[in-house]
């Protein structure tokens, strides 16, 4: 993918409208309590970006935000409830939900907090206990 190339999203009635742009950081799938919560599904698909990558274009005024921790600031539309992206402060990234930019290649390339897992799922991704150790995590394999 260009770092050229753009990516147009958007909430589930098209109120809020965003885009992004270039690489993103990583993508994948996060079995965490609060992912899972938050999304009513059984796992939760992530794409990070730089928060510079992510612009909302349209409807800003539209959104609302939770913040359960410091470490996610969760934003979704106020006309529609769809959910539309996560900023994480702590770890200066943005990940804006995989399904929200229908367009975008999606290729996971990790499940992190596979011991949360409550759908197992057998693809042949790497899956991490909690977080890679350059995001604060152990870093730590465990089986599919």
């Amino acid at each position: 993918m260009s770092n050229d190339k753009t990516y147009k999203g958007s909430c589930f009635c098209g109120a809020v409208q965003l885009t992004v742009k270039g690489e993103p950081a990583a993508m994948g799938y996060c079995h965490c309590e609060s992912c899972r919560h938050w999304s009513a599904g059984p796992v939760n698909a992530f794409i990070l970006w730089k928060p510079e990558d992510v612009e909302i274009t349209q409807g800003a005024e539209n959104i609302g935000t939770y913040s359960k921790s410091p470490q996610s600031l969760r934003k979704w539309c106020k006309t529609c409830g769809g959910h539309i992206l996560s900023e994480h402060p702590t770890m200066g990234l943005t990940d804006v939900y995989a399904a929200v930019i229908p367009s975008f290649p999606y290729k996971p390339g990790v499940h992190v907090n596979y011991q949360e897992a409550v759908l197992r799922i057998h693809d042949g991704v790497p899956k991490l206990k909690d977080f890679p150790a350059e995001m604060g995590g152990s870093g730590e394999s465990i089986p599919e």
